[in-house]
């Protein structure tokens, strides 16, 4: 998986209409150059690049370490191709807030428009809805998802932008799919996540080492509503003594609990859970036992299964099983590509300068007044230097 790299803070208020109307302007034009010169497939690779959608709102005249830069340069390029977008072979819907429930619809809208094939829009949809549950329910650290933005060429090609706030740091972290690198939705799918922050414990499930877990949850609703409520109950037991080996016997069944080294932690994420008891909770569960999913995407892609049903899964996998999930957070720290000191890796100078040259080309060839082309090209020399 390719770690993001860009850092922001949370922003509050909105964007003044005077810079909003100028990156609108710009981002027409870079638009336009990007996909006269690359294609609308490529326009949508960049984007699904956590350096290059940095890099481009930068050169857009937002602050390179805001999250507004994330709503705002969606906005703005939502804007800057409106009326135009079947000419540019490229569409983007969502966005912040209640816009990013008017994703289905929009995809929707722009499939009968486009006369695509049922099947194709349908699954356009199911891959934006299933972006935005994977990275709330299977990535729990504590980022509420509060902006999702769609975009996808004509030829099919998808990216997906969303943005996730944490209200007690006050930073922001945000998720970038690319549909080409896509080879399973619940499995490491991302291109890239964006944060300031690293958290200490990340309840990650779409890490490879999760496979484990990810079967036998699914393998848990499988086995039938008695046996896994069988399972929870024994959970709740012991829940408050986890330091020991104990077996026990269940249903008829001999099972082990998670033996937990006091040299690798001194408790448990299961015993601070209080949702246990919900009625809510049970109710979810008994639906997954009817409904038997084949998979575990199948599992996250019913409805009503929220981020408490994934994690009392597994925990239930984890500590009656051993089918330990990954708690490594999934984002990383990085400047641009790489770090002067070396840190988290060299400096990738042919990669970095690239990038730098191809948006410097891109703003020369735009079709901007002179004042606004020189304006954007001294914000790249801050970025090259």
């Amino acid at each position: 998986m390719q770690r993001g790299i860009a850092t922001f803070t949370l922003d509050y208020g909105t964007c003044p209409k005077w810079l909003f109307d100028r990156m609108v302007r710009l981002g027409r034009e870079m638009t336009r150059v990007l996909i006269e010169e690359y294609g609308p497939d490529e326009f949508i690779k960049r984007i699904a690049d956590p350096v290059w959608f940095q890099s481009l709102g930068t050169v857009l005249a937002f602050d390179w370490n805001a999250s507004g830069l994330t709503t705002i340069l969606t906005a703005a390029l939502k804007e800057a191709i409106r009326g135009q977008e079947q000419h540019f072979g490229v569409f983007i819907c969502g966005g912040k807030g209640k816009t990013s429930r008017k994703t289905p619809d929009e995809i929707l809208a722009w499939g009968e428009r486009l006369n695509l094939p049922p099947a194709h829009a349908n699954n356009l949809v199911y891959n934006s809805r299933m972006s935005a549950k994977v990275d709330s329910s299977l990535i729990q650290d504590g980022f509420q998802i509060y902006h999702h933005s769609f975009f996808f060429s004509k030829n099919g090609t998808w990216a997906v932008v969303q943005q996730g706030m944490n209200t007690r740091h006050l930073t922001a972290r945000r998720y970038h799919w690319y549909s080409e690198n896509i080879d399973d939705l619940v499995c490491e799918p991302h291109s890239g996540i964006a944060t300031q922050i690293s958290q200490p414990q990340v309840l990650n499930l779409t890490a490879k080492t999760s496979t484990k877990t990810r079967n036998l949850s699914a393998e848990l609703v499988s086995s039938g509503f008695k046996t896994l409520m069988s399972d929870i109950e024994l959970l709740k037991k012991h829940s408050t003594d986890l330091s020991k080996m104990m077996r026990v016997s269940v249903g008829g069944r001999k099972v082990t609990l998670l033996q937990l080294s006091s040299n690798e932690f001194h408790h448990h994420p299961v015993e601070d859970e209080n949702f246990w008891d919900s009625p809510y909770l049970k109710k979810i569960l008994e639906k997954l036992a009817n409904n038997k999913p084949q998979n575990y995407e199948a599992l996250l892609a019913t409805k009503g299964v929220g981020p408490k049903t994934i994690r009392a899964l597994s925990l239930v996998s984890e500590v009656i099983y051993g089918a330990r999930p990954s708690y490594e957070d999934p984002a990383r720290y990085s400047f641009a590509h790489g770090g002067k000191d070396a840190t988290p890796y060299p400096v990738d100078r042919p990669t970095y300068d690239a990038t730098i040259e191809t948006l410097r080309k891109v703003v020369i060839k735009s079709r901007i007044n002179p004042s606004e082309k020189n304006q954007a090209l001294k914000r790249l020399e801050p970025i090259s230097n």
